[in-house]
């Protein structure tokens, strides 16, 4: 559906993006993941059209659109702060494109009418101006601005960064259903790790100019390519040589001390289980939040940390001796 091939994006002597390749199947909600500055948002605007690679091209189905206009791309285009005209009603803001195109008022009305219901904008709604409603409101005009031209392809450059945290996770769910109803393909930015995840068919993690991982959620997890996609994605323990040679001395497998181990802190457990090397640390720090505690172990001069349920069992207080196990499989080097 949407190929990049060998992109290079340069800005003066300053390489953004060197020799970029990747495949986006039709219908995938694929997501570009990276801090900032890593050259996501910049591939996403070589898609749009909204810069021009210095190298390579850029093919949505069979056709060559590296140097097609911005409106010629049929591609719907979420910005982070929304890009809405303040002064207009949400009628207005969602009708506007299709206006521009001079579709008659019967067709523009339907079609307005159509794409609020599905994103849950009230006929009360309609009628506001766009200063008026809250941020979470405001993306969803946004959103509607967007795929009520029936675009092939949906891009949405950290959509949710300017939302509150509750308001996130209840836009995500909405953003997830609505791909999944309408078919499209989207391109989604950001680098919120946790919002990747749960959204994405499919991730590209980004690193200075460069991607180093494409795979599904559970594979850039659980399949790490890399020290960087490791670090990244989610909470880890780094385990140095004294460690190591723990593990290695109660384990079959033998890992390189040589080398830095990561672990994911749930891949930690709290029970004996056959297989899983036995440590022993002091507590540290102890953050209870209602269903998890998090405890940061010291263990062979290392910090541990370790996810704890709170199912009734009593909390451990800082200077209290912990048991921690871990299987040597779980432990990932590069």
């Amino acid at each position: 559906m949407i190929k990049y091939e060998n992109i290079e994006i340069k800005y003066g002597d300053f390489v953004a993006i060197d020799n970029l390749n990747l495949d986006i199947r039709e219908g995938e909600f694929f997501t570009f993941l990276g801090p900032s500055g890593c050259g996501k948002t910049t591939s996403l605007r070589a898609l749009v059209g909204f810069l021009t690679p210095s190298k390579g091209k850029v093919y949505v189905g069979d056709k060559d659109v590296t140097n097609l206009p911005v409106e010629k791309r049929n591609i719907g285009m979420v910005f982070q702060s929304y890009a809405l005209f303040p002064t207009m009603t949400v009628y207005d803001n969602i009708a506007f494109g299709m206006k521009v195109k001079k579709l008659t008022r019967e067709e523009i009305d339907r079609k307005v009418h159509e794409v609020a219901a599905k994103i849950k904008i009230t006929e009360e709604q309609l009628r506001k101006n766009v200063a008026d409603l809250s941020g979470g409101q405001q993306q969803r005009v946004a959103l509607a601005r967007a795929i009520v031209l029936e675009p092939k392809i949906l891009c949405l450059d950290e959509p949710l960064s300017n939302l509150d945290a509750k308001l996130r996770i209840d836009m995500r769910m909405e953003l997830k259903r609505l791909q999944k109803e309408l078919g499209i393909t989207t391109l989604y930015v950001t680098h919120d790790q946790e919002e990747a995840l749960t959204l994405s068919d499919r991730i590209a993690v980004f690193n200075n100019g460069y991607v180093e991982q494409v795979g599904t959620p559970y594979e850039i997890y659980n399949e790490s390519k890399s020290e960087f996609v490791c670090d990244f994605i989610g909470d880890i323990n780094r385990m140095q040589k004294e460690l190591l040679e723990e593990i290695n001395r109660q384990s079959a497998r033998k890992l390189d001390t040589g080398k830095t181990g990561f672990v994911r802190i749930e891949r930690c457990i709290g029970e004996p289980k056959e297989g899983y090397a036995h440590l022993t640390g002091l507590v540290e720090e102890a953050e209870f939040n209602g269903v998890l505690t998090k405890y940061v172990l010291k263990c062979y001069g290392q910090r541990l940390k370790y996810l704890e349920k709170n199912d009734g069992r009593r909390l451990y207080t800082e200077g209290e001796q912990m048991d921690l196990y871990v299987n040597a499989n779980d432990i990932m080097q590069f």
